[in-house]
């Protein structure tokens, strides 16, 4: 076995203790990784090639195609990223300004508005180091990381034994599950640790949530079993360290964030607690970070003659919905299989090139594909944990085919 460590991009773990086996150059096995990582680093059952309207071409006709496309555009959009290295993301910021395009990813529908958050300093976070080490209580609220992130649980939060957790899980760690369903993470928390709320329910027990910590009767429009939402409360104000996993479940449900403030508030008058959003996608988290460090902003953003414009209708649901872009560059992501039909229709009218490792249902459509490496077994690069943290990744198996930041450099050079 090759003696040195990987990190998976499975997911966004990012975990850095993968054991490999090669064999003639090409990845033999895989220890550690999950289930969902290792079927990612056995890369594509279909690799994608370059093409040129359906035809079949060489990387530079492809990359020469793509850079016409754009130039060509007055409105042109730049979507995905989440599954693509820090190097090529900011490639793409590049690519939106020098085209005056727009320019938004996957966050934008998902876990977008939790680390906005955290970004302006209006929620209070921490590393999953820190949880590993010191974090005695832990809600996973809309979130099921025992099938979402199978490494979670054993590697960050409940199981491990950490500096300040060395008995681990039951003795030294108390997980609580929140959610609209008995999950198979509720399962292990078990039936005192499991707090089924209705859809749509969770502004409403976050509320009683503040209620309950402040010492009042908490109340909801629903059926509580307020006996135990007190014993909750109790639990979490003996909190050394208290984390909150904030999964899909949870965005979806808040119309605004203004309930989920004024409970971490209420929980850090108490105790000590702190938030860290479920990001799915490997690199979800670094395309936030480095659009606000370009713009201030963390996704739908429009590029105007240098101004950066910031808002709703500029997400990529919207830009689509009202037709207002002439082209689209999809780079690790698949738009075709995650957004409504409806709305991504329009992708089929106008030019689109898609970069990645695999054949997409979006790649299917595109006027223009071109073919990278996987990175994390292909390529090397650069990626940002969930938590926020950086992480190196390095190339296990030689290949032919360019990193994702080399074709987005390319691109940016022809225009």
């Amino acid at each position: 076995m090759d003696n040195d460590y990987y990190v998976c991009t499975g997911c966004a773990l990012l975990c850095d203790d993968i054991g490999v086996e090669l064999e003639g150059g090409k990845l033999n096995k895989v220890h550690t990784a999950c289930r969902k990582g290792f079927a990612f680093m056995k890369g594509c059952s279909n690799p994608m090639e370059c093409t040129v309207n359906g035809e079949r071409t060489d990387m530079d006709s492809s990359i020469k195609e793509a850079a016409s496309i754009l130039k060509n555009a007055e409105r042109p959009l730049i979507f995905g990223h989440a599954n693509s290295s820090s190097g090529a993301q900011k490639k793409a910021i590049d690519i939106a300004r020098k085209t005056n395009g727009f320019i938004d990813d996957t966050s934008s529908f998902c876990q977008g508005p939790m680390v906005e958050a955290i970004m302006e300093g209006k929620l209070k976070t921490c590393t999953l180091d820190d949880v590993r080490h010191k974090a005695d209580v832990i809600i996973y609220w809309g979130a099921d990381p025992a099938n979402s992130h199978p490494r979670h649980m054993s590697r960050y939060s409940y199981f491990p034994r950490g500096k300040e957790r060395q008995r681990g899980w039951e003795e030294d760690r108390t997980a609580i599950t929140i959610d609209v369903r008995k999950s198979d993470t509720a399962e292990i928390c078990g039936q005192n640790g499991f707090y089924q709320i209705p859809v749509k329910g969770d502004a409403e027990f976050m509320d009683a949530m503040v209620s309950a910590l402040s010492g009042k009767i908490p109340k909801t429009s629903y059926d509580l079993d307020k006996k135990k939402l007190l014993e909750l409360a109790s639990i979490l104000k003996k909190a050394k360290f208290g984390v909150i996993f904030a999964g899909l479940g949870m965005v979806y449900a808040l119309d605004d964030r203004e309930p989920l403030y004024k409970l971490m508030d209420k929980l850090n008058s108490v105790s000590s607690f702190h938030l860290i959003p479920m990001a799915g996608h490997y690199n979800m988290r670094g395309f936030n970070q480095n659009l606000f460090e370009e713009t201030g902003y963390i996704n739908r953003v429009k590029f105007s003659s240098g101004e950066v414009l910031h808002g709703p209708e500029y997400s990529v649901v919207e830009v689509l919905r009202q037709k207002a872009v002439d082209a689209a560059l999809v780079i690790g992501a698949d738009p075709l299989s995650s957004l409504p039909r409806s709305v991504v229709r329009y992708l089929e009218k106008i030019p689109l090139i898609v970069i990645d490792p695999c054949q997409t249902l979006t790649s299917a459509k595109a006027n223009v594909t071109i073919p990278c490496g996987l990175v994390g077994v292909e390529t090397g690069g650069s990626a940002v944990r969930m938590d926020g943290v950086e992480i190196e990744v390095k190339q296990i198996v030689d290949t032919d085919r360019l990193s994702d930041e080399e074709i987005m450099t390319r691109i940016s050079e022809a225009l």
